[in-house]
C-alpha cells in the first residue's frame, strides 16, 4: 500500500521543522563569538539621575555636597538641644500629657517622671527631645 496524502504532509512538516531547528542552531553558533565585554554592559548614572554609557568625571562632583544621611547627624546639628513649648493637655491622674513645640508646632509626649516641675495645662516649659518607643518624648522638662 502507498503513502497517503496526510502521511506525506506530516513527514514534510517534520523535515521543515528539523531544518529550521538546524538553521537556528547554526546561527547561535555564529553569534556566540560576539560576546560583549563587561564595560559594554555597564551603565552609569549621572548627577541628574540619567543613564549614560560614560563614567562620571570624579573631579566635577561638588566637594561641599553633604549627603542627606550625613546631614542629619548630631555633629552637624550640634546646636542648643533645648526647646520650648506649651503644655496643651495634661492628665494629672495618669501623669502624662502633650507639649506643643513652639518652633515646629508638633505635639510631643511628656510623662511626669521626666519633669522637674509640677505640670499643668497652658504652662510654658523648656524640654529636650528623645526618641521613645512610639515617637519623640520630652525629657528634662523645666519651667520656661
Amino acid at each position: 500500500m502507498g503513502e497517503t496524502w496526510n502521511k506525506r504532509e506530516r513527514e514534510q512538516r517534520k523535515r521543515n521543522a528539523k531544518k529550521q531547528k538546524e538553521e537556528k542552531k547554526q546561527e547561535r553558533k555564529e553569534n556566540s563569538g560576539k560576546v560583549k565585554s563587561l564595560d559594554d554592559m555597564l551603565a552609569y548614572v549621572d548627577e541628574y539621575g540619567n543613564l549614560s554609557e560614560t563614567p562620571p568625571d570624579r573631579r566635577s562632583t561638588a566637594s561641599d555636597y553633604i549627603p542627606p544621611v550625613v546631614a542629619n547627624t548630631r555633629e552637624l546639628n550640634a546646636g542648643d538641644p533645648t526647646r520650648t513649648g506649651v503644655i496643651t493637655f495634661y492628665d494629672s491622674n495618669k501623669g502624662y500629657g502633650f507639649i506643643k513645640d513652639s518652633v515646629s508646632g508638633e505635639s510631643v509626649f511628656v510623662h511626669i517622671n521626666s519633669a522637674s516641675v509640677q505640670l499643668k495645662e497652658q504652662l510654658k516649659v523648656a524640654f529636650e527631645l528623645q526618641k521613645g518607643p512610639k515617637g519623640m518624648v520630652a525629657v528634662n522638662v523645666t519651667a520656661a
